[in-house]
């Protein structure tokens, strides 16, 4: 078992699964797709879906190749890899877009409506409404980017962060020059690390602002809320791209069509963030669920499919 499968055993139990599939199968095990992907709960959520789609569908494997924001755009422009699920357009991978995408095909968006930005919890003082019903005062009466300057004593000046090479940690750096936050510093972590500091500080109601996005599992589990961002430092609504190595769409076409035409929604892509996260050892198993649940979603995306065989 290698350092990433050790540190994320679900990922140990995926190529488990996929290897005991494919056993006796040469075609699956010459040319598996490559997939990459970052630790994030989006990325490994669409990872494991298209990876039972392709098994389950179309009788292929996949690989995962796990790696850093910037190393997904390079590894599938280099063609280390061939396919990238995660792409966050327009805004967040601006900057791997200018300096990767001629390299690459895009296949449009997998999911739009997306939003990031710095959240926030939405929780009250004490209970939630008094005694008169009223709604109690909110924990933190903060409503915008710029009023977090107001409030650094009680936020220890902290901002807390993910990844340093994800597109909104540079968004944030940008935000902290655009409103003047003068003595804040964005810590950097993993997504794990971000979730658990956020859940301890709900549970002990106390201050705290962090890197947030939609689709996440948080937002079904704790009220939340995004600051409002005037000077539109983090754009406005986005969405998710698939994107290709050149090459690729004919060297499988079976797998570039299913691709192609893979899209869902953000409440779908939720359900499974949840079942993920209440699952976390085999998210593998929580995609197969998935699939079982919305049979007419996966004949819609292998109808092109069909149609070229």
């Amino acid at each position: 078992m290698n350092r990433q499968q050790k540190r994320h055993p679900w990922l140990a139990a995926l190529l488990l699964s996929l290897s005991s599939l494919t056993a006796g199968s040469p075609a699956l095990a010459a040319a598996p797709v490559r997939i990459a992907y970052v630790d994030w709960s989006s990325s490994v959520a669409s990872l494991n879906l298209v990876c039972a789609l392709l098994r389950e569908q179309l009788d292929q494997s996949c690989e995962p190749v796990e790696t850093s924001a910037r190393g997904m755009w390079r590894t599938v422009a280099h063609g280390q890899a061939d396919v990238l699920l995660s792409a966050w357009l327009p805004d967040t991978h601006a900057s791997y877009l200018e300096r990767y995408g001629e390299d690459l095909v895009d296949l449009g968006p997998n999911l739009e409506g997306t939003r990031t930005g710095l959240v926030v919890p939405d929780i009250n003082v004490g209970r939630q409404t008094g005694g008169s019903g009223a709604r109690t005062p909110t924990l933190m009466p903060v409503e915008s980017i710029a009023d977090l300057a107001d409030y650094r004593d009680k936020l220890g000046g902290r901002i807390v962060g993910i990844d340093p090479e994800a597109g909104i940690m540079a968004d944030t750096e940008e935000a902290i020059d655009t409103y003047d936050l003068r003595g804040f510093r964005l810590t950097q972590g993993s997504e794990a690390n971000m979730t658990t500091a956020l859940s301890e500080a709900i549970a002990r109601k106390q201050w705290i602002v962090i890197t947030g996005w939609q689709p996440h599992w948080m937002f079904g589990r704790w009220s939340l809320r995004f600051l409002d961002d005037p000077e539109r430092v983090y754009g406005g609504t986005g969405a998710i791209h698939t994107m290709v190595r050149q090459g690729f769409a004919e060297d499988n076409p079976q797998a570039y069509a299913l691709l192609d035409q893979f899209s869902w929604t953000p409440a779908e892509m939720e359900q499974l963030l949840v079942w993920i996260s209440q699952h976390q050892d085999n998210p593998y198993a929580q995609a197969q669920r998935w699939l079982r649940t919305h049979p007419q979603r996966v004949k819609d995306w292998l109808t092109p499919t069909t149609q070229e065989d």
